[in-house]
């Protein structure tokens, strides 16, 4: 007998609700599993992602797993990582890059999803998209802000920019997020994954 996880996953896959916003039509794309213990939110499918209907697929799926020095098998394994990006449909191009997310989609359907996910202890904020539906008021004026001020939000958020080759030039100007975050993103995924609970601030 399926649970209420695996039902809604059918749902969402079912889902038509932006067809008719949607230049490639509807695939939603994601993962998930009572069990996941890291949550990866994002923005929304690619082309190369919408085309295969596998998450991350692509030039930025391959820069992530560096970040994370996570190998395929662990990053595809709905028992451990989930992935849930802000709209579950390539949206379509917009400019240099691509559309936003559909809001229907977080708006229908991540208030019914995230509660069946209760034993993620991180969760991944992949762009200014997963940031603003996280954090709300809590993020700063800009992403370059929110990705700073990442001690904040941790041990169980930690805002990333998004992995995109397009965006090199931003890592380029922040030398800061190679040499401070991603260490402990590293770190604490590993903790995450290993079930270890995370350090406890040392007394003042």
């Amino acid at each position: 007998m399926s649970g209420p996880l695996d039902r809604l996953l059918r749902e969402i896959r079912a889902c038509r609700i932006c067809e008719a916003h949607l230049p490639l039509g509807p695939r939603p794309v994601l993962q998930a599993s009572a069990t996941a213990r890291i949550l990866i939110a994002s923005q929304a499918p690619g082309v190369r992602v919408h085309e295969t209907g596998i998450p991350w697929n692509d030039a930025s799926g391959r820069r992530l797993r560096q970040w994370l020095e996570m190998d395929d098998a662990t990053f595809y394994d709905p028992a451990r990582v989930a992935i849930v990006p802000m709209g579950f449909c390539y949206p379509g191009k917009a400019g240099s890059g691509d559309a936003p997310p559909r809001p229907e989609c977080r708006a229908t359907w991540h208030p019914r999803l995230l509660p069946l996910l209760p034993h993620v202890r991180l969760t991944l904020l992949v762009g200014q998209y997963a940031q603003a539906y996280f954090l709300g008021p809590r993020r700063k004026a800009s992403l370059t802000g929110t990705v700073r001020a990442w001690r904040e939000y941790m041990p169980t958020l930690l805002p990333l920019p998004h992995p995109s080759p397009r965006n090199v030039g931003w890592f380029k100007a922040n030398p800061w997020f190679e040499g401070e975050v991603l260490p402990t993103l590293r770190e604490r995924v590993r903790e995450v994954l290993a079930g270890t609970p995370p350090p406890q601030p040392s007394p003042r």
